[in-house]
């Protein structure tokens, strides 16, 4: 069927080849021996030579974010605009799978799975620890000062104004600029393949761009750079996790906080998350996300109450409205001098969050068929922007609380890793609260890797999402392998390292993925 643009979107699963190789696995080839070979050969490289190793990530690091900081913040800016103009335009009453189509999943279940694979382990991380970083920058800032941003060196000696705009910094790192990133790639690859019949798979969504060109290379090079950004944007938050649960036993149970430990729990888990793998989408991942969900939601719920509510609840207003404030200065990508934020801060999540985005995008558009595109930017924009926002205000404002208030600077000596345990240590039922903390870090693992091993399965199957269950191992195991090179080689700052580079190319891919959408969704209005 052709539309007024000319665009033939006839187009099924036959375009691309697959075939059963050794041990049952479908092989979608190039891409599943292309990536596979790739990653097998860094986590061989990493461990042979990890000091050479870590000298290169730091390197390549500071390459991307230093020379195109600029390139990320103005990016962002586009997703985001995008994303509001499909909910205001005609185009937001399409409905993904037909007009027809029905939601595979409640409202609850939907919600649970979101969040669960989005910002699970980052929350956990970051919740606590960048609300009081950017305290910290701001309160010590000084006019000229290259490490902090601008607007913040006016509260420079006034601590009440540097949480409320260290807390509109965070917002800004946790609101509106992710959640389009993911909607943009999650949009893509539910309407192509619900609606015109495509694979489910990245290649799909530039049908409208290159045309048959993407059953061929020009396809099997986007869904493999996917594959490797997906793994290495899943490693980085893995080796997030491992940090700050090593972190949280060692806190509580004096368990040593060592590479060696890190290393037993990314092993340990990722076991959990293969038997989660093995039982499927359904059985696995959903059932794991819900229960995650409402361990995550009585820990809310605790410190909120627990803690000063009413400044709580006056500071989740009070920054939005900073947010709203001075989200022109945060996201401005021209003219600036505040290096360490829009770098440091800044470059690295939007690389972290594009690296995530072909894993997030793919789960979420295999768990959103039957929703309108208005109904879906909504909730997967809007809704979870204000529920992010609501954990960082009530976590972090509850121990900047505790540093501006109380006078009690342990949580903001601690490490980052160790923060969120030093600041539940000052509330009743410690043990109990930093227990539920390990177990949410833990089981967000769980659920990063188990899901992350369903997409990249569909990627390298060609689409398919019943891959075979060997394929699914493959891919989880590969997964805590990474993790574990990049740990050993050159930790935290290594993880990071390669979430910015693999990033950095899709920053691209995803800016023109907006001109596919646009076409795609004017030509299904057109019928």
């Amino acid at each position: 069927m052709s539309t007024e643009d000319g665009t033939d979107y006839e187009i099924g699963q036959d375009n691309i080849k697959t075939s059963i190789g050794p041990f049952g696995l479908d092989i979608h080839n190039p891409v599943f021996l292309i990536s596979g070979l790739a990653i097998f050969a860094f986590v061989i490289g990493t461990l042979m030579v990890p000091e050479a190793a870590s000298e290169l990530f730091k390197a390549m690091r500071t390459w991307v974010t230093v020379k195109f900081d600029w390139f990320f913040l103005l990016a962002g800016n586009i997703f985001v605009l995008f994303c509001l103009l499909l909910i205001v335009t005609p185009m937001g009453k399409i409905r993904l799978g037909g007009a027809d189509a029905k939601p595979d999943y409640g409202y609850a279940g939907w919600f649970a799975m979101l969040f669960a694979a989005g910002m699970g382990i980052g929350l956990m991380f970051f919740g606590v620890s960048e609300p009081i970083s950017h305290y910290g920058s701001s309160v010590a800032a000084t006019a000229g000062s290259p490490e902090s941003w601008a607007p913040l060196m006016g509260a420079a000696g006034n601590p009440a104004e540097a949480a409320k705009l260290g807390m509109a910094a965070t917002i800004y790192h946790w609101g509106l600029h992710p959640w389009a990133m993911y909607a943009v790639v999650a949009l893509a690859l539910a309407f192509f393949p619900y609606n015109k019949g495509l694979p489910l798979s990245l290649r799909s969504a530039f049908y409208p761009i290159f045309g048959d060109a993407v059953w061929g290379w020009v396809g099997h090079v986007i869904d493999t750079v996917a594959v490797l950004a997906t793994l290495f944007g899943l490693a980085t938050s893995l080796g997030f996790g491992a940090s700050q649960a090593n972190a949280g036993l060692n806190f509580l149970f004096g368990i040593s906080d060592s590479d060696g430990t890190k290393i037993l729990l990314i092993i340990g888990i990722t076991a959990v998350a293969l038997i989660s793998v093995m039982r499927g989408l359904d059985g696995g991942v959903k059932r794991a996300s819900e229960i995650n969900m409402v361990l995550a939601f009585l820990l809310l719920l605790f410190v909120l109450f627990v803690g000063p509510t009413a400044d709580l609840v006056s500071g989740f207003f009070t920054g939005l409205a900073a947010y709203a404030v001075n989200l022109p200065a945060l996201s401005n990508p021209f003219g600036r001098t505040d290096a360490n934020f829009s770098q440091g801060w800044t470059a690295f999540y939007w690389a972290w969050w594009i690296s995530w985005s072909p894993f997030v995008g793919m789960f979420i558009a295999r768990v959103s068929r039957g929703r309108t595109v208005r109904e879906f930017i909504i909730c997967v924009l809007l809704i979870p922007s204000l529920v992010c926002i609501l954990w960082m205000t009530t976590f972090g404002g509850t121990a900047l609380h505790q540093i501006v208030q109380d006078g009690y600077e342990g949580v903001q000596k601690a490490g980052t890793a160790l923060r969120l345990f030093e600041m539940l240590s000052q509330l009743p039922m410690t043990q109990i609260t930093s227990g539920i903390g390990i177990i949410l870090v833990v089981v967000f693992f769980v659920t990063s890797s188990d899901s992350g091993s369903l997409v990249i399965d569909t990627i390298t199957a060609g689409g398919k999402t019943d891959g075979p269950m060997p394929q699914r191992i493959f891919w989880c195991v590969f997964e805590g392998l990474v993790a574990i090179a990049l740990l050993l080689g050159g930790g935290l700052a290594a993880l990071q390292a390669m979430a910015v580079t693999t990033g950095f190319p899709f920053a691209a891919v995803l800016l023109l993925l907006c001109v596919s959408i646009w076409k795609g969704l004017r030509s299904e209005l057109s019928k």
